[in-house]
């Protein structure tokens, strides 16, 4: 590299992070605060979910969001603890307490660096259009039924004006963009249903009911477990499945945001950004996290776009934790309620519904089927796992049925020959249609003694296929009949001369490709 090229290098690398940072900076502080607001009783949500204290999934959140500013691979996603995880730690901290959460936790950190290390983000090819979807549409209902325990009347605190708060939030959520955009609704309907709530001292739930907010800052700490190998066989098997979830929901929703913003994103950085604000989380006591969809469309939709929205958001949290704790346990519930019903409406794929009568019914069966996992079972990976392999099941079933076989017969000087001609893929999943399709010559109701077989407009994928091949060669021959293989690709030759078993020089009969 020479001294121009590189600092051209290094000129770009800082615009870049400029631009990242500082590109955006009102709308990215301000899009913050609202996501810091609704993060509050979400962590204390999956903090109660996990079965350990509200500081836990608190300072998580501050951590992760603050450590993912700078170590992420996607500008304007929100990271923090999440529900995706913590209901795989219950086991856990039930059976042996939070301190081996906590080194659950930094090992979770371990794995996602490896996973970045391995470039695992590139499994991400193989989650089709109609998975992101059905995991788009299946998290906006979660989304909505974690807000019903809230507009459930025979719950406390919920009553006539929680509903009337909550429409009426919607409405300046909704409306307010219309009169200005100087402030994102959001807040404003936080901050104008807050005073109201005050003034008439209206009998809702606020933020304080959901669990006591911690006081004063988190702290520097190491788990305290024993180094031993019994430790690492108990915490394992949890690392390696909070890493896998985290490291899932972070991609689907780093994509989502591609798509919202109409921008890219650096996925294998993301995987290890994940893993080292994993472990600085619970390095301060927090528990394991990864992206939220709900407050990234928050901060989306608020008009969050650089690194800044994102420590924002758990720079305010933090500060709102230790000098704003009394008032912020004063915001009513209502207003963060309309907040995250404007998410799950705004997250919803509302196209996919009058989409399910044009796209093709397996594309539509994949993304409701992944929408029904994921809701059934509240498990997003299951959700996708299962949206990815009927995506796989659907995408073989329409190569195998792009395959056919046709047979000329001829007649030479040289005698008679049959020559069947294949067209296109030849792998584990058509490979019993290409050995029907040329069974033995002599049962034709008019047999040659010569038999080509021609397969230029054919490919073998797979050692299944040259299996096949072999398979169909000796067939004819102890039927009888010569056989010559013509047409063979370069990649299908290949694989011909290092797996194919008949006549092994192969030559003879053209099975394998001439020096």
């Amino acid at each position: 590299m020479t001294p121009s090229t590189g600092a051209h290098a290094h000129a770009s690398t800082a615009a870049r992070w400029k631009s990242e940072w500082f590109g955006n900076v009102r709308a990215d502080v301000l899009a913050g605060i609202v996501v810091a607001l609704a993060l509050i009783p979400e962590a204390i949500g999956f903090s109660i979910i996990a079965g350990v204290d509200p500081r836990v999934g608190l300072y998580a959140s501050v951590a992760i969001a603050m450590v993912i500013a700078f170590t992420g691979g996607r500008p304007g996603m929100i990271s923090a603890a999440t529900a995706a995880v913590a209901v795989v730690v219950v086991p856990l901290v039930r059976d042996h307490g939070v301190e081996y959460l906590f080194a659950a936790t930094i090992l979770m950190g371990i794995f996602q660096g490896i996973a970045a290390l391995l470039k695992l983000n590139l499994l991400m090819q193989f989650v089709s259009r109609s998975v992101i979807t059905g995991f788009v549409n299946a998290l906006a209902i979660l989304i909505f039924m974690a807000q019903l325990p809230q507009l459930d009347p025979t719950n406390e605190g919920v009553n006539w004006i929680t509903f009337a708060m909550v429409a009426g939030g919607l409405a300046m959520i909704y409306l307010v963009p219309k009169l200005t955009t100087a402030i994102p609704s959001p807040l404003v309907a936080i901050i104008v249903l807050t005073c109201l709530s005050l003034w008439l001292g209206s009998p809702v739930n606020t933020v304080s009911d959901m669990g006591e907010l911690p006081q004063g800052l988190p702290f520097f700490m190491l788990p305290d477990v024993p180094l031993t190998w019994e430790t690492l066989a108990i915490i394992a098997p949890y690392s390696l499945t909070m890493a896998a979830v985290g490291l899932l929901e972070s991609l689907l929703t780093a994509q989502i945001v591609d798509d919202m913003t109409h921008t890219g994103s650096d996925k294998q950085r993301e995987c290890g950004g994940q893993g080292v604000a994993n472990i600085v989380a619970a390095l301060f006591g927090g528990m394991g996290g990864c992206a939220m969809i709900g407050q990234s469309v928050i901060n989306v939709t608020s008009g969050g776009r650089g690194r800044l929205s994102t420590f924002t958001a758990g720079l305010a949290l933090l500060i709102m934790l230790v000098l704003l704790g009394g008032i912020v346990g004063q915001v009513p519930m209502p207003a963060l309620v309309a907040i995250m019903i404007m998410v799950s409406i705004g997250t919803f794929s509302w196209n996919s519904i009058p989409n399910l009568r044009v796209h093709p019914w397996q594309s539509s069966m994949v993304m409701f089927v992944t929408v029904a996992v994921v809701v059934f079972t509240h498990n997003l990976a299951i959700g996708v796992l299962v949206g990815v392999l009927l995506s796989g099941i659907f995408f073989v079933q329409k190569v195998m049925h792009m395959f056919e076989v046709e047979r000329t017969r001829t007649v030479t000087e040289e005698g008679e020959t049959a020559t069947y001609t294949a067209h296109g893929e030849i792998f584990f999943g058509s490979v019993a249609r290409f050995e029907a399709a040329l069974g033995p010559e002599s049962l034709q109701p008019d047999p040659a003694d010569h038999v080509i077989i021609d397969v230029t407009r054919a490919h073998f994928w797979d050692i299944s296929a040259i299996g096949a091949l072999d398979k169909v060669v000796e067939r004819m021959r102890m039927h009888g009949r010569s056989v010559q293989v013509v047409g063979l690709n370069e990649a299908s030759a290949d694989l011909v001369d290092r797996h194919g078993a008949t006549d092994r020089t192969g030559v003879e009969i053209g099975l394998a490709p001439h020096p």
